[in-house]
Formats: structure tokens, C-alpha cells, sequence
């Protein structure tokens, strides 16, 4: 927790709760000697761990053994190839989340401001840091192509402008002043501190955190124009086989596969992300099958009523009977009560709007984790930019909040605190435990809509419902195979654009568009479908295993209760219950 302050104060609410009274607020700065010493580190605690025998450990301890022991072995793996990852990604790197995360961290304390003043001042140290992982990366032959590089540029050349600052209007500035203002007013601030402090992070914005965003462009733009230089002086074949110049049609990036020893890495990468441990092959069956099912439900709606493929494609004229997140917030809580083990307290939620200035960064809706120790303010945000309204944002903030995200981390929190779980589970992340649950009860969200509009008198737009579910489901298996496909296969543009033409999408700007962003974000779909399967091959699995003690509620309550796990171990838990 120390080794990173912003990830500490995400994780955890109060320090000295879990033994930590001094610390430097620090952000995890890259090192040349990083990639070794993060192996040997790796390595040696799997050594101490090996001198542990879990069978003289507590079931709860062998429990906990098991996921840190697959854990560390797997980022072990991941550890041979320091080159792989990439942190200034166009859709999720640091550049872009980074600014996020420091307009949303939580002011609960004076230590809370000094130390997010302190991060900021260290945010040039930390983008050079990146710089040099991406200055080594080159080197190695895999810095990203030219099209991503550009998108990034971008990015840092408008996520802080001077003329934003000079104007006081900066999100920075006015996210800080909001929450400083809030100490204020319980009196941890006086006024003549407050507006100290806002000159200090007026100051900091001005002299480190923008010039750090210029420097980072600036080095970019290097490594993109010595690159080109590089590989257009080399032959394409010699390329693909070293890596250089990692791109492809048009300039286009290309899947890991492609790199040396690439398939290896994304298989690590897969469970590292989805938390499924099954091979490529069988998750490739796993999404055919799937894939079926959605089309069968497809065509079984559309011959009960051939006129939803038409409403489906037209604008949507049907009203749904609730307008305000708030309204489908406390419905959501109401339809998922009798399946769902009950968090107590109910959790509060506010809903806010993205502050505009940040519209472009974020994602349609967002839920940002409470810490542990501090579970009940939790906020929903809601960016207008990607505005969605009616069933769309029903589903979202059913994905976002209830039974979602927000419930599931509550409900987690206050299970591990009651039970005294052993805080070093929260160091285990799986993205398929979390998405994957996400996901499965977004979908759940449709069936309670469709119930919701039938109860309306809507019982077309009902269908409509079913019909959006299924057709959503089917979209996200495609892309999920797709991630396959390029990363897992190496399949290029022109494989990806015919797959995806035999489904209608046709649209050259379109395919591109798809193509690009599964090339530069593998396993983001994965994380999200792949998980969701594994849930439901979990489910069917506590169906045979407890036979009539079933319930949709004794499921849900025991994935809940066990914290982010990998599903073979969290399979083997269940049958292991009576």
C-alpha cells in the first residue's frame, strides 16, 4: 500500500486501521531496474509462501493461500515480458486517468490534502518515468504505432492547457476548491488557509503538472518520428518478427500474437484479467455456444413478434416509466431484494454529472470504489457527453450501482470487516470477478425492465427489451471472440472486417474502429464476457451441486461473500459447501 499513495487511498480509508502510521505520499515512479527487481520481489514471496503448508492452515487461510499463490504465479510469467504492457494506452492510460482519479480523491482529512498537493507535485517525476518505460519499450522494438501515439499526444496537449489554468476554470482547480471548501465548512480549514492552499495548487497545475503533460507529448512525438524512421528502413517481415513498429494495415496496431512469444503473454494476460483459467481453445467453444444461444433467443423473439427487429432499428418512441436515475436507482434496489442478500445499511448513493471539462476522459457512467472503511457515501456520475436516457441508462446504472458495483463493493466491505477476512485478499484482482458480475446483473436489469414497461402497459417495448438484451449479449460475445482472434491468433484488419461483414457491418470506418480499439486494449472485452460465463458455468455448477437447496439468493450471497477470486477457486470452494 505504501508503494503507491493513490492506490492506498483508494483502497483503504483510514491507514493506521491496517497498521500503517507513516508513510511518504509517493506515486509509483518507474525505475530501468524495475521489471528485475519487481521478478525477484515476485519470486521471493512465492519462495516464502512455498514454505507454508496449507494443509495445516484454517480453511479461511488455505482459502487465501490458494488465490495468492495463482496470483503471484501468474504475474511471475507476465514478468518475462517487461515490454508488453502498455500505461499510456489511448482509451485507459495514465495520461487520461490519472487527472480522474485526482479530481475524484476523497478530502476526508488535512493529511488527505497535504498528501494529494504532494502527488501533484510529483506528477513530472512520474510522467518521466513513463517516458523512459516507453523510450525503453522503443528500443525493444514495441512502441506503440504511430496512430496510437498520435491519439495520446492529443490527449496530453488538451487535458491541461495553460489557457485553462490562466482562466481559474481548469477541472483541477475547481474539483479542489469544491472539496476544500467542504473542510472548511467543518471548520479543519480556516478561509486564510483554504485560499493558501488553492494557491498552492494553483501553483503546482502551473509549473509541474501542465509542463509535464508538454514534456510527455513532446518525447512522444520523438519516439513516434525515430520509429517510423527505424522501421521504414526495414522490411515489413522483419518487422512482424521483431515487433518493430508495432503496426499493421494502414498503420493500424496489431495483435500480441504477432510479438515474439505473444500468444504466451496473452494467455497470462487472460487470466490475469478474466480470472478464467481455461485454455484459448475452450474459451473459444465456450463463446461459440454462447453465441448460439443468443442467436436462437434472437430469432424465437423476432417470430413471436416480427415487428421488433423494426422497432429496434427505428428511433425508439416508447416513454419508460421512469426519467430520474434516482427513480431507477430505488427500483433496481426494490425488483433485486428477494435474490439478492441484503447490505445493511442500505448504501446511500448521489448521483452527480461529470464535471464538463472532464466529459471527454470519462466513460458514459462511472462508480468509483469506496475504500474500505468507509462504505456509505458512495456516488454514481453520470457523463452527458455520452448521454443515455430511458432502458439504456436503467441498465447502465444497474451495472454502475444496484445490483452492481456499488452494491457489490459495499456488500464485500462490510463482509469482510464482520468476518475479519484478511485484508490481503483486497490485494488480489481479478477484472472478470468484478466486471463479470457487472455484467451478468446488467443483463438481469432487461428482464426487470421488460417487467417494469409490461407493468407500464408497454408490452412491446417489453420485447423490445428481451430483444436489446440479447442482441447487446451477442455484440459483446463477437468482439469478445474477436480479442481472440487478433491477440490469441493474430488476425489482421482484413480477417476482422470480413467476420465482421458476414454480421452486416460493413462500414470500412466502422470495422477500423473496432478493429483498433480491441488491437489496443486487449482482454477490455474479455474482462467484461468472459467473466460473465464464468458465472454462469458457476451458477449451473451450484444448480447440480446443491440440487433443491438452490436459490438464485444462497448463489448470490456465496459469490459475494468470498471477494475477488479466479473461478476455478472459487468453483472448488462451492463444492466444497453442503
Amino acid at each position: 500500500m505504501t508503494g503507491s499513495t493513490l492506490n492506498m487511498h483508494y483502497t483503504i480509508a483510514d491507514p493506521k486501521t491496517f497498521g500503517i502510521s507513516e508513510y511518504e505520499p509517493v506515486l509509483p515512479i518507474y525505475h530501468s531496474d524495475q521489471p528485475e527487481d519487481s521478478k525477484e520481489h515476485c519470486s521471493d514471496l512465492l519462495h516464502r509462501l512455498d514454505r507454508i503448508d496449507p494443509d495445516r492452515l484454517s480453511p479461511e487461510n488455505a482459502y487465501t493461500y490458494r488465490l495468492l499463490h495463482r496470483s503471484l504465479e501468474n504475474d511471475l510469467a507476465l514478468a518475462d515480458f517487461p515490454y508488453y504492457n502498455e500505461p499510456l494506452s489511448p482509451s485507459s492510460g495514465m495520461q487520461s486517468q490519472l487527472p480522474v482519479l485526482l479530481a475524484e480523491y476523497t478530502f476526508r482529512t488535512k493529511r488527505d490534502v497535504t498528501d494529494y498537493l504532494a502527488l501533484l507535485d510529483q506528477i513530472d517525476d512520474y510522467f518521466a518515468s513513463l517516458l523512459l518505460y516507453e523510450q525503453e519499450k522503443a528500443a525493444a522494438g514495441f512502441f506503440m504505432p504511430a496512430c496510437s501515439s498520435e491519439k495520446v499526444r492529443k490527449q496530453c496537449d488538451t487535458i491541461v492547457t495553460t489557457e485553462e489554468l490562466a482562466q481559474g476554470t481548469h477541472f483541477l482547480q475547481t474539483t479542489f476548491e469544491d472539496r476544500l471548501s467542504e473542510l472548511q465548512k467543518q471548520g479543519l480549514f480556516t478561509p486564510e488557509e483554504t485560499a493558501s492552499l488553492i494557491e498552492t495548487n494553483d501553483r503546482l497545475l502551473a509549473t509541474v503538472v501542465q509542463p509535464a503533460y508538454a514534456a510527455l507529448s513532446e518525447g512522444l512525438h520523438s519516439l513516434e518520428t525515430s520509429t517510423n524512421a527505424d522501421s521504414t528502413a526495414s522490411e515489413t517481415t522483419t518487422n512482424a518478427a521483431s515487433g518493430k513498429n508495432n503496426s499493421a494495415h494502414n498503420g493500424l496496431p496489431k495483435g500480441l500474437a504477432l510479438l515474439p512469444d505473444g500468444k504466451t503473454y496473452y494467455l497470462h494476460l487472460l487470466f490475469s484479467e478474466t480470472g478464467s483459467s481455461r485454455s484459448e481453445k475452450e474459451l473459444v467453444q465456450m463463446l461459440l455456444v454462447q453465441f448460439q444461444k443468443e442467436q436462437s433467443a434472437i430469432r424465437n423473439l423476432a417470430s413471436q413478434s416480427p415487428s421488433l427487429i423494426t422497432l429496434l432499428s427505428e428511433e425508439n418512441t416508447a416513454v419508460f416509466p421512469l426519467a430520474e436515475p434516482e427513480e431507477m436507482l430505488s427500483d433496481l434496489q426494490a425488483r433485486m431484494k428477494n435474490d439478492f442478500p441484503v447490505s445493511s445499511p442500505v448504501p446511500t448513493v448521489t448521483v452527480k454529472d461529470v464535471v464538463p471539462s472532464l466529459e471527454p476522459y470519462s466513460a458514459p457512467a462511472f462508480y468509483l470504489t469506496t475504500p474500505l472503511g468507509n462504505s456509505d457515501n458512495n456516488v454514481i456520475y453520470i457523463n452527458h457527453r455520452n448521454s443515455s436516457q430511458g432502458l439504456e441508462l436503467y441498465t447502465t446504472l444497474a451495472h454502475e450501482g444496484f445490483p452492481g458495483h456499488l452494491y457489490q463493493t459495499v456488500y464485500s466491505n462490510r463482509i469482510f470487516s464482520d468476518m475479519h477476512t484478511d485484508p490481503a485478499r483486497k490485494l488480489i484482482w481479478y477484472g472478470g470477478y468484478l466486471e463479470g458480475w457487472a455484467l451478468y446483473v446488467e443483463f438481469l436489469s432487461y428482464d426487470y425492465a421488460a417487467t417494469l414497461l409490461e407493468q407500464a402497459g408497454q408490452s412491446d417495448a417489453a420485447q423490445s427489451a428481451r430483444l436489446e438484451k440479447h442482441t447487446r449479449s451477442l455484440q459483446l460475445c463477437m468482439y469478445t471472440l474477436l480479442d481472440l482472434l487478433i491477440h490469441g491468433e493474430g488476425a489482421g484488419y482484413d480477417q476482422v472486417a470480413e467476420v465482421l461483414g458476414k454480421f452486416g457491418i460493413d462500414s470500412p470506418g466502422t470495422c477500423e474502429a473496432i478493429y483498433t480499439y480491441i488491437a489496443e486494449e486487449p482482454c477490455n472485452y474479455p474482462k467484461y464476457y468472459i467473466g460473465y460465463l464464468e458465472i454462469l458455468q458457476l451458477q449451473d455448477t451450484a444448480r447440480d451441486h446443491w440440487k433443491d437447496a438452490y436459490s438464485d439468493l444462497r448463489f448470490h450471497t456465496f459469490y459475494l461473500e468470498q471477494g475477488t477470486s479466479d473461478f476455478s477457486s472459487l468453483e472448488d470452494l462451492l463444492l466444497m459447501t453442503n
